[in-house]
């Protein structure tokens, strides 16, 4: 496993959830050095506050940008593609310098991004990749790699190398068809796990494998848990036991959960994946209803962002040797193979993802200043 993303051993202020944060450890000088963004203005257009993450990343992206001395516009949109789109074209009007967009469908903001290109605005598909080719940059985790680490933790934790004529039951929740992260994370789970479907050690009683059988539109809790209700009520109420939940993600792992806690007859105690640490599921990790959750540290990608505005506004040539050369402190690459928009690649800078158990909660959130513990040992966003 590549280093464990680092940011700041302590946060000195916190205002409520997602208040002030006054350190990054991973901090680089550009994103220090004060006012060098006086004059210009940033939007931010986030998808929803309805999932905690996404208030996450546009309260760590607004503070950053403020602090290196930029004004910001930042939206959340309901996840309503068409409010975004609004929201975007306003932007546009207010002549924004820089977009920095995580999109609530990567189709549906082809006609603002070619509106904004109209502008001379560049634009950051930030998180989630947007299909135009107009898109100047795209920031993310490397989607891939948060699937094969769901999967690589199913395969170690069952020891299905080692299975013999042993079988196990999984089924699968994968996220929103509209995200073009859902499809990388499903795809990267599902290409560590297909051999041992094929092998039958693992098998799916639902039947329901493929991408458009598991999807959960908006990576909806309450769609996650009615489906895997239905599952449960279909497959497992004669005695069938179930031994692993495939989440994408922490809000569908979380109705998952809420589903297999009211509707499993069986006693065992199902392995279940999620990803992003919210605050939810971390209580679930450490009463252990949930096994694990792959951790992606925003702060470190707002950071990230910061410095690719700063870059792309000082007209400098973003590659892996500026990449290097900013010493963010943190694992990050620069990729222009692998995410096409529609007939071109756009180049990337993609960080790096980590698994996060019970046994290791502290170490990799509370002990790196991305999560404080309470009494009761239960851990909360820093921010």
């Amino acid at each position: 496993m590549k280093k464990q993303l680092a940011v700041a051993l302590s946060i000195a202020t916190v205002v409520g959830m997602f208040g002030s944060v006054s350190a990054f450890a991973g901090e680089t000088e550009a994103a220090t050095e004060g006012a060098s963004g006086a004059g210009k203005k940033i939007g931010i257009s986030m998808p929803t506050q309805s999932l905690e993450r996404w208030n996450r990343d546009g309260s760590y992206l607004d503070e950053q940008f403020k602090k290196a001395g930029y004004a910001t516009e930042v939206t959340y949109s309901d996840n309503d593609s068409g409010r975004q789109v609004s929201d975007i074209q306003n932007m546009i009007a207010d002549k924004v310098d820089l977009l920095v967009i995580a999109a609530i469908d990567g189709e549906a903001l082809n006609t603002v991004v070619d509106e904004a290109a109209d502008a001379n605005i560049p634009v950051i598909a930030y998180d989630r990749l947007i299909k135009n080719d107009n898109d100047t940059y795209y920031v993310s985790f490397d989607n891939y790699t948060v699937g094969t680490l769901q999967g690589k933790f199913i395969v170690d934790t069952l020891d299905l190398d080692n299975a013999g004529d042993k079988t196990y039951n999984m089924e699968i929740t994968a996220g929103d068809p509209a995200d073009n992260n859902a499809t990388f994370f499903y795809k990267g789970a599902m290409d560590v796990l297909q051999p041992y479907l094929d092998k039958g050690t693992l098998k799916v009683p639902s039947g329901q494998t493929d991408f458009d059988s598991v999807a959960t539109a908006q990576w909806d809790t309450q769609k996650a848990l009615s489906r895997m209700q239905n599952i449960l009520g279909s497959y497992y109420a004669d005695g069938t036991q179930l031994d692993v939940a495939l989440c994408s993600n922490d809000s569908t792992a979380l109705g998952v959960t809420q589903a297999i806690q009211s509707d499993y007859a069986g006693k065992n105690s199902v392995l279940i994946t999620g990803q992003d640490g919210d605050e939810a599921n971390l209580k679930n990790l450490m009463d252990g209803l949930q096994t694990m959750t792959v951790y992606k540290a925003v702060a470190n990608e707002a950071v990230v962002t910061l410095d690719l505005a700063q870059a792309i506004l000082n007209g400098e040539t973003v590659d892996q040797s500026w990449i290097d050369g900013r010493k963010f402190g943190f694992d990050c690459t620069f990729d222009d193979k692998s995410y096409t928009a529609v007939d071109k690649v756009i180049p990337s800078l993609l960080l790096v993802p980590d698994v996060v158990t019970k046994d290791n909660a502290v170490e990799k959130l509370v002990d790196t200043g991305y999560y404080t513990r309470d009494s009761d040992g239960y851990l909360h966003p820093a921010q």
